[in-house]
């Protein structure tokens, strides 16, 4: 939802044509049900190494380091961004932007929009994704079921399933991008979860057929 979107916002303005591809409806997503916030250090008392350090350790020291410093060193130009992009986050009169506290943090850095933080970042890039109808398609409904690759073993599109009419399609692609949330539907750690009826494990699926390598890491 959320990635999918920005992922292909991103792309256009770098001059691509996008199509993306979803077996719900654009906007159906676990973004959707997302309520707190979203977190970055953006303000002066707070640089990403604490950031780094704070979700490090929140973590049980378990995530793959390259990648969390990726995500907190990116985080403050993601959310201007995404405020340029017209979502409305929690501002001060003079513009500043409100943070609070999130879990296990020692520094305020959660960024949100009342409680419905997703609902409002997924309704602006979605918007932003209509509003670029010649270069961003969109097709709900249809399913990826499984990634095409060349003869260098290079990913170059996928197969497409209609889910209301059971309709197989080819799209073929210079780049793919896998953005179908993660398996909490699935229930596989036998306990709820407010995840979106879509993240059923789709794109994991798809990447390890293809070749991808998939982290796991045991509940702690």
């Amino acid at each position: 939802g959320g990635a999918g979107a920005s992922a292909a916002i991103e792309a256009n303005e770098a001059g691509a044509n996008v199509m993306i591809v979803t077996k719900l409806r654009i906007g159906d997503a676990n973004t959707m049900m997302a309520e707190g916030g979203i977190q970055a250090a953006d303000k002066p008392n707070d640089p990403p190494a604490i950031h780094f350090v704070d979700a490090f350790g929140g973590g049980h020291f378990a995530a793959k380091r390259e990648l969390l410093s990726k995500l907190v060193c990116d985080a403050p130009e993601a959310i201007q961004w995404l405020s340029n992009l017209g979502v409305e986050f929690d501002k001060e009169a003079d513009g500043t932007m409100v943070t609070t506290h999130g879990g296990g943090t020692s520094r305020k850095r959660m960024h949100a929009c009342k409680d419905y933080s997703g609902a409002e970042i997924m309704r602006t890039l979605r918007d932003e994704t209509f509003n670029r109808p010649d270069r961003i398609t969109v097709v709900d409904f249809t399913a990826a079921i499984e990634i095409i690759k060349n003869d260098k073993g290079e990913a170059c599109g996928a197969v497409l399933e209609n889910v209301e009419t059971g309709e197989i399609r080819i799209a073929k692609a210079k780049v793919v991008v896998i953005a179908t949330g993660g398996a909490g539907r699935m229930h596989y750690q036998g306990f709820p979860t407010s995840n979106h009826y879509g993240a059923t494990a789709d794109g994991l699926v798809m990447a390890y057929r293809a070749g991808a390598k998939l982290l796991y890491q045991d509940s702690l």
